[in-house]
C-alpha cells in the first residue's frame, strides 16, 4: 500500500531542510515526506501526486511566501484535496491571519517558528492531525464489506452501528452497484438475506444482530474481574468523561453500552461550540478521542450489553445485562443519556430505516445529493444536521412546532441556517403522517397557525424532537421523575430516600436515593442537556465516588 504524502512548503532552504527532516524523522515510515520551496510549484507537485492517485493527509506550509502566500496556497489545494489537513508556520506577527485562515479556508492549526524542540511544540499538534486524518482515511479497500439495499431498515441498521462503532467498511448497494450482485454470486448463496457482511478472513454473515458484529469483530468484550471500582453505564459524553477521570485515577473501571460510544452526541454532525477546538468537531470525532482516552487509562469498554436491571446490595451494586450476567462495583454511575422521542404519526414506524431516520448518522447524508430532506426539530442537533445536510442535498426544510428558534437553538446556528440558501424554515408546523411503499415519499404537514393540511413529496425525514430518557431498568430501586429522569442530591424526595438510604450523610450532590449510584449527563433531572455540561458532570460523578470510598473507608 502506497504511503500517504505529507507535503511541506517553505521558501527557506534551512527551514525546509529542518522541517524535512524532523517530519521524516518521526513519520518517515508511515508517510512520503514532499518538500517544496514555493506554493506554485507546490500546487503543480499536488497535480501531480492527485492524477497518480496518491492521497495527501497534510499540508504544512508557510505561511510569508513571495507569490502565493500560505493561506493562498491552501484555499487552491483544497480543491484538489478536500480532506487533508492544513497547517499554517507563521511568524508572531503573521498569527492574525492564520486566525482568519481558520474562518476562511477552514485551517486546522497554525504554529509558530521555531518549533525546537520538536518532540514538544510539533510533534504532539501533528500527532492529532494525522490521527483525525487517518480516522475517516479511506485506502484501496481490503476490509469488511457489507452488501444491501439502501432502503432496507436492516442494512440501515448494520452501516449505522459499523460506521458509529469507527469501523471501515465498504457499502454495497445491491439495487446499483454491479459489483454488489457479482460479490453476492461468489460469496453468499442465491436465498441469502440481506444485508450480507463479506469480512477479510472469508466469514460471511446474512443480516446478523449487533451483538454477532461486535463479537467477531472483537468489539464486545467481557467483564474481566468479579467486582470493580465503578461500573458507568452509557458511553455517551458523561460516560466516557466519567470512565476517563475514573481510570486515570487508579479506580478499575468498566463502561457498558448498548450499541455505540458517542451516544446521541455522536450523530451529530458538527459540535461548534465544544471548547478548545476553534474549527469545531464532529460528534464521531469527540467519542474516537474519549474512547482511545478511556482506553488508555486502562478502562474496559463492554460493548453491545444493554443493561435490563439493577440489584443494589450492602456495599456493592450490580447491574444485570440482557443475557442475564451480573458485573458488580462498589459505585455505579448512570449515564445512559436520551434517545431521540419516536414520531408518534400514521406510517412512522414501518418507513423507519426506509427514509425516517432518528438523528443524523454520516451513513445517512452519503446518499441525500439530490434530494429534498426534511427535518423535525428546533435544537442545536437539529440546526447542526441541518447545514451539515444543506452541502450535498438540493434543499433542506425545517418543520418547527414553535413561532421562533431563539428559545430553543444556539445563536450562532441560528445565523448560518439564516446564510444558507437551500435550507428553509417552517415555523408552527407537525409531521401528521408519513407516506411511502417501499421508502418515504410523502410526508403530511399540518399548519398549527390555522393553514390546514397539506401532503410534500419528500425523499427523506430526519426526527430530532424531545428527550426520552432511557432508564426502565432502574424501575422501583432509583428513583425518577414523572417523565424518567433520574433524581439526585437534593432533588431526592424525603419518602424515597427513607426508604432506601442507610447512612449518617446526606447524598451527594449528583448521588441517586441508592447509596454508590450516581448519575450524570442527559439522564440525570435538571441537566442542561449540553456536551459540555455532560462532560463536567461526568468527572464530578467521580469527584463523589471518591468522596462516597473515603466516607465508607474504601
Amino acid at each position: 500500500m502506497r504511503k500517504p504524502v505529507i507535503l511541506t512548503v517553505d521558501d527557506d532552504p534551512q527551514v525546509l531542510q529542518a522541517i524535512s527532516q524532523d517530519l521524516r524523522k518521526a513519520y518517515g515510515e508511515r508517510f512520503r515526506i514532499v518538500r517544496v520551496d514555493s506554493g506554485d510549484r507546490a500546487l503543480e507537485v499536488l497535480k501531480k501526486v492527485k492524477l497518480a492517485d496518491e492521497p495527501v493527509a497534510l499540508m504544512l506550509v508557510d505561511q510569508r511566501m513571495p507569490g502565493l502566500s500560505g493561506v493562498d496556497f491552501l484555499t487552491q489545494a483544497r480543491s484538489l484535496y478536500p480532506t487533508a489537513k492544513g497547517a499554517l508556520l507563521t511568524a508572531y506577527a503573521d498569527t492574525d491571519a492564520a486566525i482568519k485562515a481558520i474562518n476562511e479556508v477552514h485551517l486546522d492549526y497554525y504554529l509558530m517558528k521555531p518549533w525546537d524542540p520538536p518532540e514538544d511544540r510539533l510533534y504532539p499538534v501533528l500527532d492529532e492531525l494525522l490521527d483525525d486524518w487517518l480516522a475517516g482515511y479511506r485506502p484501496t479497500f481490503e476490509g469488511i464489506r457489507v452488501v444491501g439495499h439502501r432502503w432496507s431498515a436492516q442494512s440501515h441498521a448494520t452501516r449505522d452501528f459499523l460506521a458509529r462503532n469507527q469501523i471501515p467498511f465498504c457499502w454495497l448497494d445491491a439495487a446499483t452497484d454491479p459489483k454488489a450482485m457479482e460479490l453476492l454470486t461468489l460469496a453468499a448463496p442465491p436465498d441469502s438475506v440481506l444485508p450480507v457482511v463479506i469480512f477479510p478472513d472469508g466469514v460471511i454473515l446474512q443480516n446478523p444482530s449487533t451483538q454477532e458484529l461486535a463479537e467477531k469483530i472483537g468489539l464486545r468484550g467481557h467483564a474481566e474481574v468479579a467486582l470493580y471500582d465503578l461500573l458507568v453505564v452509557g458511553a455517551g459524553p458523561a460516560g466516557l468523561a466519567a470512565a476517563v477521570y475514573g481510570a486515570s485515577e487508579g479506580l478499575r473501571t468498566a463502561v457498558l453500552e448498548r450499541h455505540a460510544p458517542g451516544g446521541q452526541a455522536g450523530t451529530s454532525s458538527l459540535i461548534e461550540n465544544y471548547l478548545g477546538f476553534p474549527s469545531g468537531l464532529s460528534g464521531a470525532d469527540l467519542a474516537r478521542r474519549a474512547l482511545t482516552q478511556a482506553q488508555r487509562f486502562g478502562a474496559e469498554m463492554l460493548l453491545t450489553h444493554d443493561v435490563v436491571g439493577l440489584n443494589a446490595r450492602e456495599g456493592s451494586v450490580a447491574v444485570v445485562t440482557g443475557d442475564g450476567t451480573e458485573i458488580s462495583a462498589t459505585s455505579l454511575i448512570i449515564a445512559t443519556g436520551v434517545s431521540y422521542r419516536r414520531l408518534d404519526v400514521p406510517g412512522a414506524d414501518d418507513l423507519t430505516g426506509r427514509g425516517v431516520y432518528y438523528g443524523a448518522a454520516a451513513v445517512d447524508a452519503a446518499a441525500l445529493a439530490g434530494d429534498d430532506v426534511f427535518l423535525v426539530g428546533g435544537a442545536n442537533s437539529a440546526g447542526q444536521a441541518a447545514i451539515y445536510f444543506a452541502d450535498r442535498a438540493k434543499s433542506v426544510t425545517m418543520l418547527i412546532r414553535s413561532g421562533s428558534l431563539s428559545a430553543t437553538m444556539s445563536n450562532y446556528l441560528i445565523e448560518r441556517i439564516e446564510r444558507t440558501p437551500n435550507i428553509r424554515l417552517r415555523f408552527h408546523t407537525t409531521v401528521e403522517a408519513v407516506i411511502g411503499a417501499e421508502h418515504l415519499s410523502e410526508i403530511v404537514l399540518k399548519d398549527s397557525s390555522g393553514g390546514g393540511t397539506e401532503s410534500v413529496s419528500a425523499d427523506a425525514l430526519f426526527v430530532f424532537i424531545g428527550a426520552q430518557p432511557r432508564t426502565d431498568w432502574l424501575a422501583g430501586c432509583v428513583a425518577r421523575d414523572g417523565h424518567g429522569f433520574v433524581l439526585t442530591g437534593p432533588d431526592v424526595p424525603s419518602e424515597e430516600r427513607r426508604a432506601t438510604w442507610t447512612l449518617d450523610r446526606e447524598p451527594y450532590l449528583l448521588e441517586t436515593n441508592v447509596p454508590g449510584v450516581f448519575a450524570a449527563g442527559d439522564v440525570r433531572h435538571g441537566s442542561s442537556k449540553r456536551v459540555s455540561a455532560a462532560v463536567g458532570e461526568g468527572s464530578m460523578a467521580v469527584m463523589s465516588v471518591w468522596q462516597q470510598r473515603a466516607h465508607a473507608g474504601i
